[in-house]
């Protein structure tokens, strides 16, 4: 019995030395990426047909020759394929809440030669990594000429987690956006677990059609998938001129202040991220509830698969 007290003792330091390194704050990072803007052909429907309307679509309809974000080893020396990649949009950064981020940006436009640049929302930085043109105030960073390279300079603040969207905002912003030059850059909080899956949502209109992650129409469209018990973090994010209502099929989730949604309306420029754990298997439908959005292509598939 006399060792008991001291065996308690011992045993709730350790617990507790255990839950202060649980609470304790992440070491703070710093995440360097490269990107190159290049020019790419894209195809927003690759099957030349909507397998629900039974439309079918010419290549010559279809078919965007524009200029994109893509990823690359240090030094721009060789293009990386990303997992996360399954769009027209730029790669999936990731960073966490007090983490520094270096983009390294480099303009390989050869289709039209057009001046590029990186602006990220969401994030703290300097005038000097704004990235946004405005006439005889903007730097280098806004207008980066063919050949040319810039570094934006970053912080996750506290208020930074979430996921937001990075486009161009050169002179030649409108008709970036409208061929695809944008991404999400998805953010944790300190302490907060990564997803077992994350899908990138991107809506948009691309050569008038609807589209996900630049694509129309399901065969075209990613096809997610999940297993049950799997934590899921759909990031949903818009740029343009139009407003959608994202929504997905046999599920639902808790919205801030705890409100039960299957439907949430975005706006241009605006992002959101929803987070579920999975418990329904099976092959769901997640699309834009316009219905006229839905019918020009904004539809997809989801599976998930039993545990």
């Amino acid at each position: 019995m006399r060792g008991r007290p001291r065996l308690i003792s011992t045993v709730l330091a350790a617990a507790a030395a255990l839950l202060a390194v649980a609470a304790a704050p992440a070491v703070a990072a710093t995440r360097s990426y490269w990107i190159a803007a290049v020019p790419i052909s894209w195809n927003v429907v690759p099957s030349g047909h909507d397998a629900i309307m039974h439309m079918r679509y010419p290549r010559s309809q279809t078919v965007l020759r524009t200029v994109v974000y893509r990823r690359f080893t240090p030094g721009w020396k060789r293009a990386l394929p990303d997992r996360d990649q399954v769009g027209i949009d730029g790669p999936l950064l990731r960073a966490r809440v007090g983490d520094r981020i270096v983009v390294h940006f480099l303009n390989r436009d050869t289709l039209r030669r057009d001046p590029h640049s990186m602006h990220f929302h969401g994030v703290s930085y300097r005038p000097s990594s704004d990235g946004s043109y405005l006439p005889g105030f903007s730097g280098p960073d806004a207008v980066v000429q063919p050949g040319r390279s810039w570094t934006y300079r970053l912080t996750a603040g506290p208020d930074s987690a979430g996921v937001w969207p990075y486009h161009d905002h050169s002179p030649s912003m409108d008709d970036s956006i409208a061929g695809g030059m944008y991404g999400a850059l998805s953010i944790r909080g300190r302490g907060e677990r990564a997803p077992d899956r994350e899908f990138v949502v991107f809506l948009a209109q691309t050569l008038g059609f609807m589209t996900i992650d630049g694509r129309a129409f399901v065969g075209n469209t990613p096809v997610f998938h999940a297993r049950v018990g799997d934590l899921v973090q759909w990031d949903v994010l818009t740029l343009g001129d139009a407003f959608h209502t994202f929504h997905v099929h046999g599920h639902r989730w808790r919205a801030p202040g705890g409100v039960t949604r299957d439907t949430v309306t975005i706006g241009p420029a605006e992002s959101m991220r929803i987070r579920w754990r999975e418990d329904a298997p099976g092959t769901w439908m997640y699309h834009c509830h316009v219905e006229s959005h839905m019918n020009m292509g904004m539809i997809g598939i989801y599976r998930v698969a039993p545990r």
